[in-house]
Formats: C-alpha cells, sequence, structure tokens
C-alpha cells in the first residue's frame, strides 16, 4: 500500500504498523482501520523458512474455517453423473461438455472437484486449469467419490493453503463485516493447519514471519510468540 494515500495514513493513526502485536490486538486494530465500500477479503499472509525447490517441502493443503469464508463459492464438479451433482449443491456439473466450455475459455467457477474416474480425463486440460489453481487435487480433497461431502465441505468454508515459489502463503480467512471473534478464529486454524503441515524432514524456523490485512488496507505484522511453535 502506498505510505503516502489517505487510507495508509489514516490507518497509522490507530497502529504503528512497524510494531509486531498478539493476533488478537492485530485483529482488532485490523477491524479498526478505515473501511472500503465493499466487504474486503480479510487475509493471513506467510514466509515460511522451507526450501521451495525441495519436493518434501511443497507445503500444501486444506482446512475448514470454523466461521467460513464469507465467500459464496461456485462449484463445478467433474462427473459421469452430473444430475446427481446438481442435487447435491454443485453450481455446474459435467465432464467432456464441461472441459469443451473451458478450452473455450470458459472459468466461471471458484472451485473444480472431479471424480476419481473423471480425473483420468480431467488431467488432459491440466495445462488450462494448473495455472489458475483450479486442478482438482487429492490433496485438496477435490478429487474424492464423496462428490456431496466434497461440495458442502467446499461450500461450508473449507479453504486451501499453497506455498508459491518464493516461500509465501496468502489465505482469505473471512470478510471485513466479520466479528473480531470471528476472524480470530479462523486466522487460528490457519495457522494451526500450515503450522501442521510442517514437513517432518524440516529443520529450523519453519514460519518466518506472519501478517494480516484486508483487501485496502495495510498490514499488521504478527509476534512471533503466536507461531514460533512451529
Amino acid at each position: 500500500m502506498d505510505k503516502h494515500s489517505k487510507r495508509y495514513r489514516s490507518a497509522v493513526k490507530v497502529a504503528d504498523l512497524m510494531k509486531e502485536y498478539p493476533l488478537k490486538e492485530a485483529v482488532d486494530i485490523l477491524v479498526k482501520f478505515p473501511k472500503a465500500k465493499f466487504d474486503e477479503t480479510v487475509e493471513l499472509s506467510l514466509r515460511l523458512g522451507v526450501d521451495p525447490t525441495a519436493g518434501d517441502q511443497m507445503i500444501r493443503g486444506t482446512t475448514p474455517l470454523p466461521n467460513g469464508s464469507g465467500k459464496k463459492i461456485r462449484v463445478l464438479v467433474f462427473t459421469d453423473n452430473p444430475q446427481a451433482a446438481i442435487a447435491a449443491g454443485a453450481d455446474h456439473a459435467g465432464l467432456q461438455d464441461m472441459m469443451a466450455k473451458i478450452n473455450e475459455g470458459w472459468l466461471d467457477f471458484d472451485v473444480a472437484i472431479a471424480t476419481t474416474e473423471a480425473m483420468k480425463t480431467v488431467r488432459t486440460i491440466a495445462r488450462v486449469l494448473g495455472p489458475k489453481g483450479l486442478m482438482p487435487n487429492p490433496k485438496s480433497g477435490t478429487v474424492t467419490d464423496d462428490i456431496a461431502s466434497g461440495i458442502k465441505a467446499v461450500k461450508a468454508g473449507r479453504v486451501e493453503f499453497k506455498m508459491d515459489k518464493t516461500c509465501n502463503i496468502g489465505v482469505g480467512i473471512g470478510k471485513r463485516s466479520f466479528t473480531p471473534e470471528q476472524i480470530l478464529e479462523n486466522a487460528h486454524a490457519v495457522l494451526d493447519a500450515i503450522g501442521k503441515a510442517k514437513p517432518a524432514s524440516f529443520k529450523g524456523n519453519y514460519i518466518k514471519t506472519v501478517a494480516i490485512s484486508s483487501s485496502h488496507s495495510p498490514s499488521v505484522h504478527i509476534a512471533s510468540t503466536e507461531f514460533g511453535k512451529f
């Protein structure tokens, strides 16, 4: 965020943004920042100390959010039984027909789920879905034969976290309209999940930094005492 912007200047009146704060205090600071004209997403940002070139240190997983994400999730299910998927709550379902639309540029969904059998075919469009972060993956719970449970988990607020090539992870943990308690509970859930994803072989400082922010706010840095145990 531009340090000379009106929003930033207003934010620094709330707290010293160069300091680190306990998570609860950081959330309380965040909710006092000036709000945008829309319901901003609250995000937790982490920098990890792992080696991004080591295959066993690629951090990825999912976790349910106790209070949901606050976002309406559009789910596409790749399946040979689209009627059952739609009945279970999918927004879109099918296989060859959905793949054809995607190859033509259609991507009006947030999460894709696939049955084990359908994945054999869906892999052929990995070059399209992969770069967009939309490829179903067993590790994220989006390749499953229990489609109803998969849809329910995603729509209830299960979020995926995945480290990028520079060891950073950003996870949406709610909305500015959430109460501080709801944001705090969701933040703890994400921190715990990423902490538990620490590779058994890794030695050293696993989580280096954590910060919390909303779509149009500066970041509030979290004290290492909140995540040092990992």
